[in-house]
C-alpha cells in the first residue's frame, strides 16, 4: 500500500491504491463464537464479492477462545482466499484490533462485530470517504436521526448516558463511541495506534478521542442496527473499565502526557480555528475541585438528611436535604470549579442547576422507592447508604451537565488560571 505524503494539503490526501494489495481489511474479533462465526463470514464474504469494487480481505482474530472457534476460523481461511486467520493467546477486543491493523497491508482498516448487527449496506458509505481522502476515520452511529435501531431500553439508556459522559468529560463531538462498525485510514492508524493504551472495549473511545484532539476528521454514517440478545459483554465490568479509561485519557490530555500535538502536526487538517496543542490543564483542575465540592456536598447532605429525618418522612427529608445542598453546590462550582465570578448569569445558572437537581432527585427518590418496595421497614442506616450511593451517581451526572451545559453558554466557561 502506498499513500500520498502527509505533508500535502488535506484535500489532496487521496489514497494511491496498490493494485497488488487489498484496499479494505475488515477485522472480526471473536471469543467463543463457534456458532455464529461461520454464517457471519459467509454472509460478509458474499456481500463484499457482490458489492465492493476493490480487492478486500476479511481477517478473523481469535481472542483465546476455549471452544471450537479457532477450528472454524481455520476452515474459513482454507475455504476463501480473501479470509485470513490470526490467533491471540490473550483476550481483549482492543488488543485484537491493534494486532490485526498493525500487521495489515490494506489501505483502509475496518472492523465489525461477529453478529453483524449493522446492516452491511452501510459498509460502502463507511469506507468511501476514507478512500477519497474526505475523512480520516469513519464510524457507524445508532444515535443519528436517520438510524433505525432495534434494542432494549436498558442498552439504549446505557449507550446514551455513556456518550453524554464523553461529551461532558472529554469534549467528544462524535455521537456514538460504542457501535461495532468503524474504519480508519492505514496511514492515520500508523500514527494513532501507538498512543492507544486500552486493550478492551474502551479502545474505540480512546482512538476516537485522540483522533479528534489531533485535528482529524471523523465521518459518521447512520446505520440500521439490530441488537444481539446473546451478547457476551459484561455491562457492569465494562462500564467500570470505561469510566477508568475516561479518567486516564482525560488526565493524559490535560497534562500533555498523550502527545496528540505530534499527530496534529503530521496529519491534522487545517481547522477553522487553530486548536490548542493539548487539552488545557483546566479540565483536570475542574475534576479535582468538583470532586472536592461533591464530597463536601455529600457529607452535608447526609448530615441534613439525618437531622430532617427525625421530624419528617424519608422522601421529605431527602427532598429538602438535596435541595439545600444543590443550591450550595451550584454556587460553589460556579465560582471555584469553573471560575465564574460576579452576579451576571447567576440566576440562570441556578435555574439550570435546579433542573440538574431534579434529575438527581429522580435518581435518589427512585432508589429510595425501590428500597422500600424490597424491604418493608429498612433500618435508617440502610436508607442512608442507598441514598448516598445514588447521590454519588447523581454527582457524576451533575459534573457532566454543569460542564457541558450550564456553564458552557456565552462566556460561562473560563479557564482556571
Amino acid at each position: 500500500m502506498t499513500t500520498t505524503s502527509s505533508s500535502q494539503p488535506a484535500g489532496a490526501r487521496i489514497l494511491a491504491l496498490d493494485p497488488a494489495g487489498p484496499v479494505l481489511d475488515v477485522v472480526i474479533p471473536v471469543y467463543n463464537e463457534q456458532v455464529d462465526l461461520g454464517p457471519s463470514v459467509h454472509r460478509l464474504h458474499g456481500y463484499l464479492a457482490a458489492n465492493f469494487p476493490y480487492p478486500y480481505r476479511i481477517t478473523i482474530v481469535d481472542n483465546a477462545s476455549t471452544d471450537r472457534t479457532p477450528t472454524v476460523a481455520a476452515a474459513l481461511d482454507d475455504q476463501y482466499a480473501e479470509v485470513a486467520f490470526l490467533r491471540l493467546v490473550e483476550k481483549g477486543r482492543g488488543r485484537a484490533l491493534k494486532a490485526a491493523w498493525t500487521q495489515s497491508d490494506a489501505a483502509v482498516l475496518a472492523y465489525m462485530d461477529v453478529d453483524l448487527s449493522t446492516d452491511l449496506a452501510a459498509l460502502l458509505p463507511l469506507v468511501a470517504p476514507l478512500i477519497t481522502g474526505h475523512s480520516d476515520l469513519a464510524i457507524g452511529t445508532r444515535l443519528a436521526g436517520g438510524s433505525r435501531v432495534v434494542r432494549g431500553p436498558k442498552r439504549e439508556f446505557i449507550s446514551r448516558s455513556y456518550n453524554l459522559i464523553l461529551r461532558g468529560a472529554l469534549g467528544a463531538r462524535f455521537s456514538d463511541a460504542q457501535c461495532g462498525f468503524k474504519a480508519i485510514r492505514a496511514d492515520v492508524a500508523e500514527h494513532l495506534l501507538p498512543m492507544v493504551q486500552d486493550t478492551g472495549w474502551f479502545f474505540d473511545t480512546e482512538l476516537l478521542v485522540l483522533a479528534q484532539r489531533a485535528g482529524l476528521r471523523t465521518h459518521e454514517v447512520p446505520v440500521d442496527w439490530v441488537d444481539d440478545p446473546d451478547s457476551r459483554v459484561d455491562i457492569v465490568s465494562t462500564a467500570v473499565a470505561d469510566l477508568k479509561g475516561v479518567w486516564r485519557v482525560g488526565r493524559g490530555l490535560a497534562t500533555g502526557a498523550i502527545p496528540v500535538s505530534q499527530v496534529y502536526r503530521q496529519l491534522g487538517r487545517a481547522p477553522l480555528e487553530q486548536p490548542p496543542t493539548n487539552v488545557s490543564a483546566g479540565f483536570f483542575r475542574q475534576v479535582v475541585r468538583f470532586c472536592g465540592i461533591g464530597v463536601a456536598s455529600t457529607a452535608a447532605y447526609a448530615v441534613l438528611y439525618i437531622l430532617l429525618r427525625t421530624v419528617i418522612g424519608a422522601q421529605g427529608a431527602n427532598l429538602l436535604a438535596l435541595l439545600i445542598t444543590a443550591v450550595a453546590n451550584t454556587a460553589a462550582n460556579r465560582r471555584l470549579t469553573f471560575g465564574i465570578r460576579g452576579a451576571q448569569g447567576a440566576g440562570l445558572h441556578q435555574l439550570q442547576g435546579l433542573f440538574v437537581f431534579a434529575l438527581g432527585l429522580a435518581l435518589t427518590s427512585g432508589s429510595l422507592f425501590v428500597l422500600h418496595q424490597l424491604v418493608a421497614e429498612p433500618v435508617r442506616w440502610l436508607e442512608l447508604g442507598v441514598l448516598v450511593v445514588a447521590n454519588l451517581v447523581a454527582t457524576m451526572l451533575r459534573f457532566v451537565l454543569l460542564r457541558g451545559w450550564v456553564f458552557k453558554t456565552g462566556k460561562a466557561i473560563q479557564e482556571i488560571k
